[in-house]
């Protein structure tokens, strides 16, 4: 994995933008980086959940979307300009906050793993109104927003699917 910082005529992006805007590299991983890393973080909430009291993860799950979207917005917005890129696909911390912001509040289970994930990716890839508009916001805000949105959509059919009881254990 190449962890090298980013760099175009414009200069060299900082280090630790370049390991937060990649996730830590996941975001070199091929095909598909998004989707890997929306994968491990699904998987690193699982495992980071799984120790957490119950009556604290709905905060736990909160802060770590909120702290994750904090950081990756300046580090999405080095990144892109040292690329010259609008919205480098390398550019994964998008994926991660989105898809922390889909498990907000989601009881762990196997079916509630892969059904926030499968939500996620879908309303990510496919961008319903008003998503799509997300990605005209400037420089990092444009780049990690429009996921977010994406992840509210997944929030909101998950919490839809566990209130009717449609993921049963």
């Amino acid at each position: 994995m190449n962890f090298r910082p980013e760099s175009s005529a414009s200069g060299a992006a900082p280090l630790w933008a370049t390991l937060v805007a990649t996730f830590f590299g996941v975001g070199r991983l091929k095909p598909g980086p998004g989707t890997w890393a929306a994968l491990a973080t699904a998987l690193l909430w699982a495992i980071a959940i799984s120790r957490i009291p119950a009556d604290r993860q709905l905060w736990a799950t909160i802060v770590a979307a909120a702290l994750v979207t904090l950081i990756g917005i300046p580090a999405a917005t080095r990144v892109a300009r040292a690329s010259g890129l609008k919205d480098p696909g390398f550019v994964v911390i998008d994926e991660v906050a989105g898809q922390l912001v889909t498990l907000i509040g989601v009881p762990l289970a196997w079916k509630t793993f892969l059904a926030g994930f499968i939500l996620f990716r879908v309303f990510d890839i496919w961008k319903p109104f008003p998503i799509r508009g997300l990605e005209q916001l400037p420089e990092g805000t444009g780049i990690v927003v429009d996921d977010l949105g994406a992840g509210l959509y997944a929030l909101a059919v998950m919490h839809l699917l566990l209130h009717f009881d449609l993921l049963k254990r």
